[in-house]
C-alpha cells in the first residue's frame, strides 16, 4: 500500500464519503479547521512549541528526533482513535492533513498506512484549504435575499423553503448567532471569524452545485448586516449580497411583536436586560430605562415593543444602505408554512413573466 496525495478539490470530494483527521495541535484545530474534520493531533500545544523551537534554533534533524520522542508513545492510542472514527463511518479510507502538508501529516499517514488503512493526504495541507475557502467568496453566484423586519420569522421561512426543495444557506446557523443584541441567547459561544469563513465557503460551494443539479434559479439567504455577532462576512461576499434582489415580507407590527415575545420571552430577565444594555447608547436613555422597568414589572410585551420599534428603524436604515433591488410581499401572519407557499407562488410567477 502507499499514501496518496490529493489536490484540494479531489480531497473535498472524497471528504463527502470518508472522514478527515486534522493532525495539527489542539489550539490550531480549536481556532479553525475544515468543517467536519476530527482532531487527531500528532503533538499537543506544548510539544508543538518545543519541536518548532528546536527546528528554528537547532536543525530539522534534531526537531525530528525530539518529535519522535513525543510520537512514539502515542502511536497505539492514535491508531485506536483512528480506528474508532473509521468504524463509525463504515470505511477503511481516511483523509489526513496538517498545516502545510509536511512532516506531521506524513508521520500520521505512514502509521495509518502501515496499519492497513487506505490513506490520502492533502497537498499543501490546511493552508491550501484556506486559500480555496477565500477564493469561494470571489465567485459570482445568483443569490435571492429574504428580507423583513425583526420578528417576521425569516429563518423559519427559509427552513420551510429548504424543506420544499429550495436551495438555502442559513447564515445565522453558520455564524452561531441570531444577529441582534439578543442573538446569542440559548446558543454556544461563537467560533472564530476564520472558522465561520470555512463553514460559509463549503456551504457556498455545495449550494451552487445543488442549485445547478436541481435547476434552481438562485440560492436563498436572509438579509443580514455584515457583522453577525462577533463574526464578519468577507467584504467581496457581502457586496454580492448587497447587490442581490431582495424579497421583503411585510407583516404587521403586532404580529411580529407576538412572535418576538414567544421566541425571546422565555429567557431569564438578567439575560434580556444584558441585551438591552448592549444597545443602550443607540436606544437612548429614556427608552432603555423604560424597557428595563417594563421587564422588572413582568411586562415583557411592552419592553419588547420599545425594542422592536428600535430594530425597525435600524432595519430601515440598513435596507436603504445595503439593498439595491427590493420587492415587497404583504403577508398576514408569521406562519412559516403559509409564507413559504406564498413565496413559492412568487417564484413561479416570476418565472412566467415575459423577458
Amino acid at each position: 500500500m502507499a499514501v496518496n496525495k490529493l489536490e484540494i478539490q479531489a480531497f473535498l470530494e472524497m471528504a463527502r464519503k470518508h472522514p478527515i483527521v486534522d493532525v495539527r495541535s489542539p489550539a490550531e484545530y480549536a481556532h479553525a479547521h475544515i468543517p467536519g474534520a476530527f482532531s487527531l493531533p500528532l503533538f499537543d500545544d506544548a510539544e508543538r512549541k518545543v519541536v518548532g523551537t528546536t527546528y528554528k534554533q537547532m536543525s530539522r534533524e534534531q526537531a525530528i528526533k525530539i518529535g519522535l520522542d513525543f510520537f512514539g508513545p502515542k502511536m497505539k492510542q492514535m491508531l485506536t482513535e483512528a480506528e474508532q472514527i473509521l468504524q463509525k463511518h463504515n470505511t477503511t479510507t481516511i483523509l489526513v492533513h496538517c498545516w502545510r502538508g509536511g512532516m506531521r501529516s506524513a508521520a500520521i499517514a505512514w502509521l495509518l498506512d502501515l496499519y492497513g488503512f487506505k490513506v490520502f493526504t492533502l497537498i499543501g495541507g490546511y493552508k491550501t484549504f484556506r486559500n480555496w475557502a477565500l477564493q469561494q467568496f470571489e465567485i459570482q453566484l445568483p443569490f435571492q435575499i429574504l428580507g423583513g423586519y425583526t420578528g417576521s420569522g425569516k429563518t423559519e421561512i427559509l427552513s420551510a423553503l429548504k424543506a420544499k426543495g429550495e436551495i438555502v444557506i442559513d447564515l445565522e446557523e453558520l455564524a452561531g448567532h441570531k444577529g441582534s443584541s439578543f442573538g446569542s441567547l440559548g446558543l454556544p459561544e461563537q467560533s472564530s471569524v476564520e472558522h465561520f469563513e470555512n463553514k460559509l465557503s463549503l456551504a457556498l460551494s455545495k449550494s451552487e452545485e445543488d442549485r445547478r443539479n436541481n435547476g434552481k434559479p438562485f440560492i436563498w439567504m436572509e438579509a443580514e448586516s455584515q457583522r453577525i455577532g462577533q463574526v464578519n462576512m468577507p467584504n467581496s461576499f457581502f457586496e454580492q449580497l448587497k447587490n442581490a434582489s431582495t424579497l421583503f415580507v411585510k407583516i404587521s407590527f403586532e404580529k411580529r411583536l407576538d412572535y418576538v415575545c414567544r421566541f425571546y420571552g422565555k429567557f431569564e430577565k438578567d439575560k434580556l436586560m444584558s441585551g438591552i444594555y448592549r444597545v443602550r447608547k443607540r436606544l437612548g436613555g429614556l427608552d432603555t430605562k423604560n424597557a428595563i422597568n417594563f421587564l422588572l414589572e413582568e411586562n415583557v410585551k411592552e419592553s419588547f415593543r420599545i425594542l422592536l420599534n428600535y430594530y425597525d428603524r435600524l432595519y430601515d436604515k440598513s435596507t436603504a444602505q445595503n439593498r439595491e433591488a427590493v420587492e415587497y410581499m404583504e403577508v398576514s401572519d408569521t406562519d412559516s408554512t403559509i409564507n413559504s407557499e406564498l413565496i413559492l407562488k412568487w417564484i413561479k410567477n416570476r418565472k412566467n413573466e415575459p423577458n
